[in-house]
């Protein structure tokens, strides 16, 4: 039985990064795509030059989410089966591309999705995560956990596998860094079955913008459980993420 894999990549001004990533991963997958999220650097010259490369655009920027939302719709519109996510600035290696999406398959643990995660196990010469995200990542996975009867250890990790049948059931209306959050409480309301797997951490930029006043750590992690309260109400669930959530973890 063929599995058909659609390698899917959210790019905004990656143009230090994209070239040596796409060639990494042609080594590895036939089927990609990059949403260039309204890149203003030269990024989206570069994807000229791969002709083999699927490009999906916007203009202009419209955030995160909503690329990883452009590449759901890209999936189930030209019937793939699995879709690989990742992103495109060197914390993600192409060498585990298939090793991810195989797992979805996997007869003994069949998934819905496999998310990558940093924190599962140590790889040697693993980055130290800047401070305040790490923070941030442990509280609110910790939060997920507690609130969604979750057994994660990364909830903010970019490099997933979806089943792609699984994906038409999803509402993403949050566009930005936050559209994880609301993933997560779709998925587990959806009850899909989800598995992790161990990726290295790699932290080439450690100084990213999350953009104006979420810069800062604590409105950042306010933002977040407001981002996930939001999406229990539009659910009809009765859980509540409080400011003191995961703060034992």
């Amino acid at each position: 039985m063929t599995n058909r894999i659609l390698t899917a990549l959210p790019v905004y001004n990656e143009v230090r990064h994209v070239t040596a990533v796409l060639q990494e991963l042609r080594q590895h997958v036939e089927d990609i795509l990059v949403v260039d999220d309204g890149s203003t650097d030269g990024t989206s010259e570069i994807l000229n030059s791969f002709p083999q490369v699927r490009v999906e655009r916007h203009q202009p920027n419209q955030g995160y989410g909503a690329a990883l939302r452009t590449a759901f719709n890209f999936a189930v519109r030209y019937g793939y089966d699995t879709l690989v996510t990742m992103d495109c600035d060197g914390q993600h290696q192409p060498k585990f591309v298939r090793e991810i999406a195989n797992l979805m398959s996997d007869e003994y643990a069949p998934a819905d999705m496999v998310s990558g995660s940093r924190y599962l196990r140590d790889f040697t010469g693993d980055s130290s995560a800047p401070e305040d995200r790490r923070a941030i990542n442990s509280r609110i996975t910790a939060c997920l956990n507690e609130k969604l009867g979750l057994t994660i250890t990364d909830a903010f990790c970019g490099f997933k596998a979806y089943r792609v049948s699984a994906l038409a059931d999803l509402e993403i209306t949050v566009t930005g860094y936050a559209m994880p959050l609301q993933l997560w409480v779709q998925a587990a309301n959806l009850g899909w079955r989800i598995r992790e797997f161990a990726v290295p951490r790699i932290y080439l930029e450690e100084k990213r913008s999350f953009g104006g006043s979420l810069d800062d750590a604590s409105i950042r992690l306010a933002y977040y459980h407001s981002v996930l309260n939001d999406e229990l109400e539009r659910r009809g669930l009765p859980q509540r993420f409080t400011a003191d959530c995961g703060s034992h973890s």
